[in-house]
């Protein structure tokens, strides 16, 4: 009976590491773009609230997952553009341009919720759960791998693309020489600033994608900073992985499965453990992840320097 508990609590546990992880890895994936290219966007936690309330207010007043989805990943780009233009055109400093991107987001959708949305009390359908012939049913896997919506089994695609944009495509590769060597990419003819722009853009929506999951894939209801650090995580994240796609979605597995831990310890009444430890776990576990890597050489060259062409 104790074995069949405990791989019980294990399935669960698993199951919701992935579904938790799921932002995570849209974000923090999307941040592999941007600083590949040599842009520092910590802006992210911004971008996703941005992202998380066009996906809950478009399917709100339309019933359609699909425009939801769409409209958050459009409200990731707009978000993006308007980072480009103050750091790649004007050449502001990114950390700054960053820290207002996130002052943006938070105050833009904690005022148009309470303006529209707070006396409704209503909440939007989300993405179901996808029933997978022959495997949802199957003990232990089915519950940990084969029972979760469209949006959690969109990270492995995620994932392939990303991969194989940046090491199989002109575009990646190019890319990336901006973030290491953006003169040499200038004198072969090369917009910098085009590049630059291309993966913010690309980082942005994936981050409003991620944004849109809190609202129409894990919940079902906006409420304020909803993102709750997770932007600040992914940064963590990429440095963590070492800004490589298939490194940044294992490693927001593991920052699910800290999620995951607290949520389900906390049902654990019997190991007497504060909940307020509990759910700082994800948080202390991004600062140790912080300090084993603050000696890291393999950062872009580039990374938050703005280029000046001549």
């Amino acid at each position: 009976m104790d074995d069949i508990v405990t791989l019980g609590f294990i399935a669960t546990t698993l199951g919701a590491t992935w579904r938790l992880a799921a932002p995570l890895v849209y974000a923090s994936i999307g941040e592999v773009f941007s600083e590949r290219a040599g842009v520092l966007n910590i802006g992210i936690e911004g971008v996703m609230l941005v992202g998380a309330f066009a996906g809950f207010a478009t399917v709100f007043w339309t019933g359609s997952l699909a425009l939801g989805l769409l409209m958050a990943v459009a409200g990731g780009a707009l978000m993006g553009l308007l980072f480009g233009l103050f750091t790649i055109t004007i050449k502001a400093d990114q950390i700054v341009v960053g820290a207002a991107m996130n002052l943006l987001g938070l105050g833009l959708t904690a005022f148009l919720y309470r303006t529209y949305f707070v006396s409704t009390g209503r909440g939007v359908e989300i993405a179901p759960s996808l029933n997978l012939p022959g495997l949802s049913d199957l003990p232990f896997v089915g519950e940990a791998f084969f029972r979760h919506n469209i949006l959690v089994y969109g990270t492995l695609l995620v994932v392939i693309a990303a991969v194989f944009i940046l090491h199989r495509t002109s575009f990646g590769l190019t890319l990336r020489a901006v973030g290491e060597h953006p003169k040499a990419v200038d004198i072969a003819g090369r917009s910098v600033a085009l590049y630059r722009y291309g993966a913010v853009l690309i980082g942005c929506s994936l981050a409003g994608l991620g944004g849109a999951y809190l609202t129409l894939g894990h919940s079902n209801q906006f409420v304020e900073g909803i993102a709750s650090g997770r932007g600040f995580i992914a940064l963590a994240v990429v440095v963590f992985a070492r800004w490589s796609p298939i490194g940044a979605f294992f490693v927001s597995l593991l920052f699910g499965l800290f999620y995951a831990l607290q949520l389900q310890l906390q049902a654990q009444p019997a190991l007497h453990i504060p909940y307020q430890a509990l759910q700082a776990l994800p948080y202390v576990m991004t600062i140790a992840a912080l300090i084993l890597v603050r000696n890291r050489v393999d950062t872009p060259s580039m990374l938050g320097v703005p280029y000046r062409k001549g």
